[in-house]
């Protein structure tokens, strides 16, 4: 089941940042994020402030969050979009996670179409996010899923981590 989170899951999403980032170390990254630095508990926290935080539970446990808001960091403003809209009509994925443990059984498609449903529902005209370049497996997920790579730059992660080679990417809704 995805739902909005509320203050009783932000152990179990902090977890989730710790459990894969301690996780990239001992195996290879795919992110940038950094331990203690983005994405900790204060993101979440924030998100959840801003009614923004969704997360997967499933068997009691939460497997999975992401945040999906209208904020388009600084950087986006370099990207050529191809879908023109206003601010309050697009739609963006940030700090899509999925735990390591529970990684493989479409979990990651599943929240991304559960954003696209509620840009939908707000009637959003475009749903966009980034990623590093790095990052095969995310970018073929949302190739897979319709997206288009909107253009390429270097971004600060979470606003903290400087990061080149980074792909911007879009789809109508």
């Amino acid at each position: 089941m995805i739902r909005k989170a509320v203050s009783q899951d932000i152990e179990q999403v902090e977890n989730s940042y710790v459990e894969l980032l301690l996780h990239e170390q001992e195996h290879g990254t795919y992110t940038v994020w950094k331990l203690g630095v983005y994405p900790t508990r204060l993101t979440a926290e924030k998100a959840l402030a801003e009614d923004t935080l969704y997360v997967m539970e499933r068997d009691g446990e939460i497997c999975a969050s992401v945040i999906a808001d209208h904020v388009q960091p600084e950087e986006y403003r370099r990207i050529h979009w191809k879908y023109q809209a206003e601010p309050q009509e697009v739609l963006v994925i940030h700090l899509l996670c999925v735990r390591p443990s529970k990684a493989g059984g479409g979990i990651g498609k599943e929240l991304v179409r559960f954003v696209l449903e509620q840009a939908k529902r707000m009637h959003c005209k475009a749903v966009r996010l980034d990623t590093g370049a790095q990052n095969k497996p995310a970018a073929a997920l949302y190739t897979k899923l319709g997206f288009e790579i909107a253009g390429t730059s270097s971004m600060a992660v979470g606003g903290a981590i400087s990061h080149d080679g980074h792909l911007f990417f879009e789809t109508a809704v």
